[in-house]
């Protein structure tokens, strides 16, 4: 007998659709009504109000559909087609829990829940500006009447199996998402392209409304930063995932699935650095306006070529006919953003102008070109199968060599111009400050490319110098871009223990403290330039193949790996082939890896679980290939990676420099003045005045 929860999922469903509907109409109605002076039967103001409790009741109803999924999943009711379909009983819980996002039905639920979720906090705080933020309300709203559409007329979830009668257990999991963090990954990335409908419905709804001043950055500087910190951490779970789980050594591949999470990634951040002109100088509005557009219209397009099948992916576990729905979206948003924007473009006027090109304003211009070329790039790549196949009835496939092409020069000139940017000053920077500014990060450039090729880094004498060559730039710009960063924490450092007798390592916190946007921001820039080291590693990458008897053993650069034995193991989920391999390095034994292949009885597919050996110089990588039908034994292939685990140091400091960035600045001290008949005219409990090396910034004058 079926769960009564399907019908309860449907049916909330249905009501959050209603509600929805309402939310878009009413909020629509009301500010239309107040923007124009008229007269309605029911008060703007209150009409407004309801729209935004309605809006709140919509994310309880999406909740109830959401739980109502996964009850269905861990009461193994397959009675419900998704749930035949992604689960099975002998599956863990945990993995039960992450069919939510496993189909297509389940992810456009987990995409509709999550924008609810963010509609619900963006309503509860809607006093920090009341009408602003009923026009986000009512873009949110716009937005998720689409998802809940498409959930309950072409995609549900609560689909009954054909014919009414449900199948003793289900099809299982796919075996590629059976690993810890797909029942992370998702969600972080979700929580990232979800998130970006925030900003933009700010940004549409401020230009719509003809918002006076720049407080919609403000307000939405830190739902951005959020944001961009979710999809910064789902992208490296992914390649993490691809690392340990796909077993081709390598952790990036130019997937169009992987390229469709990297696009919105690229122009957020680009948004990220250029609205600060906007804040500070009153430029580039136009641009920032579209930027934060393009991107919310790139998270669109990244779900439908996750959940559409427009594309073929290892990443893409969906295949489907929505892509239809996904094109008429975002036909719709780009009509209606080129409308309000030429409609309203005068409201944009820049305030100032471009006055140096040797300015910390040019330093993000040029930062904003090289992200745009780069997402240009893997778009034009991406979507250059479908066009061809549009074209001439045949799919040309772009392989990670037309990519690496491109994005290896524009990744080096991201690190340049991550250490040059924050040496230059608004406006204009003078002759002097470079000189002061500049020297110590060039000495670290010459000297570590000098150290490099005296220890042996000398690319050009290899096959394939081009990308060794690539590396050593990499490791030289990356050494100036961190003593840059060094610097200007010393630098601060420095004029905060002047000031306050503290030691250098309390004055180097109150500094941050100080201005923990400026300072997170550095973090953020050094944990980019480590994670960049971490992939320059990959131009000195090894490997070798060899089918392994008892006692065989492969050697690979002071590596010799031994087999000792190799078995067959079985439990309700999962055959497995598994070998016990003995790690030795020079004479000395260092670890015990054990490679697997496993075959899921359920799905009838296979997966592979690496076994890897990490230290911070280098991953030994093992893969267990398969059997040589002839001979029974196991094929093992070794990969050794230098410098890999600095790509997750490198997402660690980052993470960390966005949560400091997120934190409020400390505010000023007060000290308390005696005033005497002799004494100048100032008033008593005056904040403490900056010296001079503490301008404007809140940090030290470059």
């Amino acid at each position: 007998m079926p769960h009564p929860m399907p019908s309860f999922g449907s049916f909330s469903l249905l009501l959050a659709l209603v509600l929805c509907t309402y939310t878009l109409l009413s909020g629509a109605f009301s500010l239309w009504a107040i923007s124009t002076g008229r007269q309605l039967a029911v008060s703007p103001e209150n009409l407004r109000e309801t729209s935004r409790r309605a809006g709140i009741a919509s994310f309880i109803a999406v909740s109830c559909a959401a739980f109502a999924l996964i009850w269905a999943a861990f009461t193994n009711d397959y009675s419900v087609d998704y749930i035949l379909h992604h689960t099975n009983r002998a599956l863990a819980s945990a993995y039960k829990f992450s069919a939510l996002w496993s189909g297509q039905e389940g992810s456009l639920l987990l995409w509709a829940w999550l924008l609810a979720a963010y509609g619900f906090v963006l309503r509860l705080r809607h006093k920090v500006d009341i009408t602003l933020s009923a026009y986000a309300s009512t873009i949110l709203a716009a937005v998720q009447v689409f998802f809940l559409l498409l959930l309950v007329f072409a995609a549900p979830p609560f689909a009954i199996v054909p014919g009414g009668v449900a199948p003793a257990d289900g099809f299982g999991l796919n075996p590629l998402l059976q690993y810890p963090e797909m029942v992370i990954h998702p969600p972080m990335l979700y929580l990232g392209y979800v998130g970006f409908s925030v900003p933009f419905a700010f940004a549409l709804g401020a230009l719509m409304m003809r918002y006076p001043g720049e407080k919609w950055i403000h307000i939405t500087r830190r739902w951005t930063m959020v944001t961009w910190l979710f999809l910064t951490c789902g992208i490296c779970l992914g390649m993490h995932w691809a690392y340990a789980v796909l077993g081709w050594g390598g952790y990036w591949g130019w997937d169009p699935v992987e390229n469709a999470s990297f696009l919105p990634w690229l122009t957020g951040t680009a948004f990220l650095h250029s609205v600060m002109m906007q804040e500070k100088r009153g430029m580039m509005k136009g641009w920032n306006v579209w930027l934060i557009f393009t991107t919310f219209l790139l998270t669109i397009l990244g779900t439908n070529l996750t959940r559409s099948g427009l594309v073929s992916s290892v990443h893409a576990f969906a295949q489907s006919s929505i892509g239809s729905w996904f094109t008429s979206f975002m036909v719709v948003i780009f009509i209606v953003c080129l409308f309000t924007f030429l409609y309203q473009r005068d409201h944009l006027k820049a305030e100032n102008r471009l006055e140096s090109l040797v300015s910390r304003e040019s330093s993000f211009l040029f930062n904003n070109l090289i992200l745009l070329a780069a997402c240009f790039t893997v778009l034009w790549g991406t979507l250059f199968p479908v066009l061809s196949e549009f074209v001439q009835g045949s799919k040309v496939t772009m392989g990670p060599p037309f990519f690496n092409r491109v994005a290896v020069p524009v990744g080096l000139a991201l690190i340049l111009l991550t250490g040059i940017g924050p040496l230059l000053s608004w406006r204009s920077t003078s002759l002097r400050s470079i000189r002061r500014n500049f020297i110590l990060p060039c000495i670290a450039v010459l000297a570590t490319a000098i150290v490099l090729m005296a220890c042996g880094v000398r690319p050009w004498k290899d096959d394939d110098a081009t990308a060794g060559i690539y590396a050593l730039v990499c490791f030289a710009l990356g050494a100036g871009v961190i003593t840059a960063i060094f610097a200007e924490f010393l630098r601060g450092a420095g004029v905060i223990r002047t000031q306050t007798s503290q030691n250098l390592a309390a004055s180097a916190i109150t500094l941050v403290r100080r201005n923990t946007r400026r300072y997170g921001g550095y973090l953020i820039h050094f944990g980019v330039v480590v994670m960049f080291i971490g992939l320059a590693g990959s131009a000195f990458n090894q490997s070798k193949e060899l089918e392994m008897g008892f006692g065989d053993s492969i050697q690979l650069n002071g590596y010799k790996i031994v087999c000792q034995s190799y078995s067959q193991d079985s439990n309700a989920n999962y055959d497995t082939d598994f070998a016990l391999l003995d790690v030795y390095h020079g004479n000395k034994k260092i670890t015990q890896l054990t490679p697997e292949r496993r075959f899921y009885t359920a799905s009838q597919q296979t997966s592979t679980i690496v076994a890897i050996h990490s230290t911070l110089a280098r991953d030994l990588y093992v893969v267990f290939m398969g059997r040589n039908p002839e001979t029974d034994r196991p094929i093992i292939k070794v990969f050794l990676n230098p410098l890999v685990n600095w790509i997750w140091i490198g997402v660690g400091v980052i993470i960390f420099g966005t949560f400091i960035a997120l934190v409020p600045p400390l505010k000023p001290g007060t000290r308390r003045v005696e005033v005497t008949a002799d004494s100048p005219l100032e008033p008593r409990n005056s904040p403490l005045k900056a010296p001079p090396a503490f301008a404007a910034e809140g940090g030290p004058r470059v």
